[in-house]
């Protein structure tokens, strides 16, 4: 056996270095009229005069709701053949959490970039939902180690949250977002013509996002979308665009100024009221979509923040009644489901969501409207009284 002397000394190296990222969020009209430069502006901010080659990547829902979207970015790629060339066809990408559930969603993608021939200077453009932008997100920042990605969110969700940041994720063994990513996309562009074609399900729950975000972040916005309940939850376009705009602003902002914009430590402010939103998606199979789901989640934080004392008495109910106003329904019986041992189900989340991210447990209350605090521990039985309450307030139909 070798000796081994006591007073050996590790040589430590430290390596260090930093990258700017910076991204454009462009907030348009028909991105795909010959007239609008968007795109072409998007992918020459770095290269001008060159020609780019992209593959297109398209929500199938949004391809049925808007059947001449293939032939107009077609036309567009022709009008503008100087500056941008589509790679192949268009490709149907299934919308909605069936790419994100079924696992053969990204070996397609990835079988797809390498037939195209997808390369670092490519682009990769999705045109879709929140999952669709996550799915083929998740895939181009894996292929090659990561490609260039545009995307072109299509839901009053994606839009205002989701499609702004720079998350990717697809569900794995019964966990929302299990496998991921952090990658900044080259551009998004938010284009308001797609909002005409949602479903008023849709326009309404990407409201919750903006609930969410104004309570935490600022009263006043909170505040104009309480003036404002009755012309959101008619989808008057003036006002849609401006939540859309407002909210993916405090989006971006929390994302630039908040210190943890890949999620390195155990906070996750705009994870406000998710713990129990990701748990209720999966116990309902996603009959509750994301945005409904939030919108209980904050529902149930809210009153959680106010039991526990942190929160003024009657804000609950004040967060109800907009949350109400606008259109949700705020219970659902898996809410009462309880595991083998008699535990509520949903519990789970908070499990799930300490895992997720690691270290201590944390969790996003309020501390007043428009104003977060974290808290390290959630009591099971205020939980539930928190339940109790709220389908007291807010039965189903």
């Amino acid at each position: 056996m070798l000796d081994t002397p006591s007073n050996t000394a590790n040589d430590v190296r430290l390596q260090s270095f930093s990258i700017a990222y910076e991204y454009p969020v462009v907030f348009t009209r028909d991105a795909f009229c010959p007239a609008n430069r968007c795109l072409i502006d998007a992918l020459a901010r770095r290269e001008a005069g060159k020609l780019h080659r992209c593959a297109i990547f398209a929500d199938d829902g949004v391809l049925s709701a808007i059947p001449g979207l293939a032939d107009r970015i077609s036309d567009y790629a022709s009008f503008h053949a100087r500056h941008l060339k589509i790679a192949g066809k268009l490709v149907p990408v299934p919308g909605g959490e069936r790419c994100k559930n079924d696992p053969d969603t990204v070996p397609r993608l990835l079988a797809k970039f390498s037939e195209l021939a997808i390369d670092r200077h490519s682009f990769v453009i999705a045109v879709g939902g929140g999952a669709v932008l996550d799915a083929v997100g998740y895939a181009a920042a894996i292929f090659h180690r990561g490609v260039r990605h545009i995307r072109f969110p299509t839901t009053v969700l994606a839009q205002n949250d989701s499609g702004v940041g720079v998350k990717n994720a697809i569900n794995s063994l019964g966990l929302k977002n299990l496998v991921g990513t952090f990658a900044p996309p080259w551009a998004i562009i938010n284009d308001s013509i797609f909002i005409d074609h949602l479903p008023a399900r849709e326009k309404r729950a990407g409201m919750a996002e903006a609930v969410k975000v104004a309570l935490i972040r600022n009263g006043d916005f909170f505040r104009w979308i309480e003036r404002n309940t009755t012309a959101l939850a008619q989808f008057s376009p003036r006002h849609l665009d401006r939540l859309i705009k407002d909210c993916a602003e405090l989006h971006m902002r929390q994302i630039r100024l908040g210190g943890d914009p890949f999620e390195t430590g155990s906070a996750r402010p705009l994870d406000f009221g998710h713990w129990s939103a990701h748990k209720l998606e999966h116990l309902t199979r996603h009959e509750v979509n994301h945005g409904e789901a939030v919108a209980i989640g904050v529902a149930l934080d809210t009153r959680y923040s106010v039991m526990t004392g942190l929160l003024a008495e009657g804000e609950d109910k004040r967060v109800l009644d907009v949350l109400k106003r606008l259109g949700f329904t705020l219970w659902h019986n898996a809410l009462r489901q309880q595991n083998v041992t008699g535990k509520l189900s949903l519990l789970k989340g908070l499990a799930d969501f300490q895992e997720h991210l690691g270290g201590e447990l944390t969790i996003t209350l309020l501390a007043d409207i428009g104003r977060g605090i974290e808290v390290h521990e959630m009591n099971a039985e205020l939980v539930g009284r928190c339940i109790d309450w709220l389908q007291q307030q807010a039965p189903a139909p």
